[in-house]
């Protein structure tokens, strides 16, 4: 088998670089360990930037989420008994996000590869790349039993942090910086309406919450938990209660609750790699960085560094021209630094730090009102929620 760009990860960076090639004439290969069905089961945020929403358009995969998807022009944020809206819109020029969940995306983007007949195999077992730092790099993979290969001109890693495509980089060719903090967030998924029409970031004495949601009857809500906490401990009335008092009185007076069709518990961390490519292989997604969820730049973060390599692939195709894959790493790491340092900056502003005291909770509180009083200061922040400009 051959093809021009083979691509390691069905997620949607994966499927959605496959897309973009596709349509500019380049053809791909994804390969995908798990099957559909389980890579379409799993829960994953929803804010997409405005970016990424202009970019599936332009990928013919955004009609069902400009149909069904939230437009956000605002979000609030909850300390001090007080609840403080972002005008999101109103500082950026117009700028909005969208809420519209990454497993809708996903299934958007393989029901676009499945009407162009795009090659997506599933179950592909032992993924591993070969000649790197050739101009002749290859995939071999097994299923049921039998071994494939498929030539390519690039391979591109979408797979995620625990995928071989980080791992294939030799390790003195590799620069990896990390934080991991010491919380997690206890998250659950409601049939029940959400409780504002824009998402709420509370930060309280007790620890952080969220609540969001991913359509007008589907809910999810999100409280601040030691690492070491057993969900097994967390009835869906604990949870309830816990996050009411997190919340203003006037947001929790609203709040509908019912039994959760999903919980979980996520940690928390940092993580970048430098570079992104080796040789003919390109980093993307999880595979190159990790942020913590509290700024929502993870998929959105993806979605940049697909921009960019989706780019310079057609640049070398279309043009015969190289730089821009040159350029990749170092442009694409640019933009991450800086959705890095405002997703820590979220971080650390919104959650409950045991270790730092009352002093600590008091320069967060002051620090926030600030933020609420200063139209730069509620610019900064609200640029870098809708997103930077690739």
């Amino acid at each position: 088998m051959k093809t021009k760009v083979g691509i390691i990860g069905a997620g949607p960076s994966g499927l959605l670089l496959s897309q973009i090639l596709h349509l500019a004439g380049i053809d791909s290969v994804v390969l995908e360990r798990k099957s559909r069905d389980y890579v379409l089961s799993r829960i994953r945020a929803g804010v997409l930037e405005q970016g990424l929403a202009d970019m599936l358009r332009a990928a013919e995969v955004g009609k069902r989420m400009d149909a069904e998807g939230l437009v956000h022009e605002g979000v609030n944020l909850a300390f001090d008994g007080r609840l403080e809206r972002l005008d999101l819109a109103g500082l950026t020029g117009g700028k909005t996000v969208m809420v519209y969940g990454q497993t809708e995306v996903t299934h958007d983007l393989y029901e676009a590869r499945d009407a162009m007949g795009g090659t997506v195999i599933h179950e592909a077992d032992d993924v591993t790349p070969h000649g790197l730092d050739t101009d002749r790099p290859y995939l071999t993979w097994t299923k049921g039993g039998e071994a494939f290969r498929v030539d390519c001109d690039f391979v591109a890693a979408c797979d995620g942090f625990h995928g071989v495509g980080r791992q294939s980089i030799p390790k003195d060719r590799l620069v990896e910086h990390e934080k991991v903090y010491p919380f997690g967030w206890l998250g659950v998924l409601s049939r029940t309406r959400p409780v504002d029409h824009e998402l709420i970031y509370a930060n309280h004495e007790r620890g952080f919450a969220l609540c969001s949601m991913r359509s007008d009857v589907l809910s999810r809500y999100y409280v601040q938990v030691p690492l070491d906490t057993d969900i097994g401990q967390w009835s869906d009335d604990r949870f309830w209660e816990e996050l009411k008092r997190r919340l203003p009185q006037e947001v929790a007076a609203r709040l509908e609750t019912g039994p959760s069709i999903e919980k979980s518990i996520a940690p928390l961390r940092s993580f970048v790699a430098e570079p992104l490519s080796y040789g003919r292989l390109f980093l993307a997604g999880d595979a190159g960085h990790i942020v913590p969820p509290t700024g929502a730049k993870g998929l959105n973060l993806a979605a940049s560094d697909v921009h960019y390599l989706s780019r310079a692939l057609i640049a070398h195709y279309h043009e015969g021209d190289e730089s821009a894959l040159r350029a990749y790493s170092e442009k694409a790491l640019r933009r991450i630094w800086k959705a890095e340092r405002f997703s820590w900056s979220m971080t650390m502003l919104l959650h409950r730090f045991p270790a730092e005291g009352s002093f600590g909770q008091r320069i967060q509180h002051a620090e926030l009102d600030y933020l609420f009083g200063s139209k730069a200061a509620m610019t900064a922040m609200a640029e870098n929620y809708v997103g930077l400009p690739y």
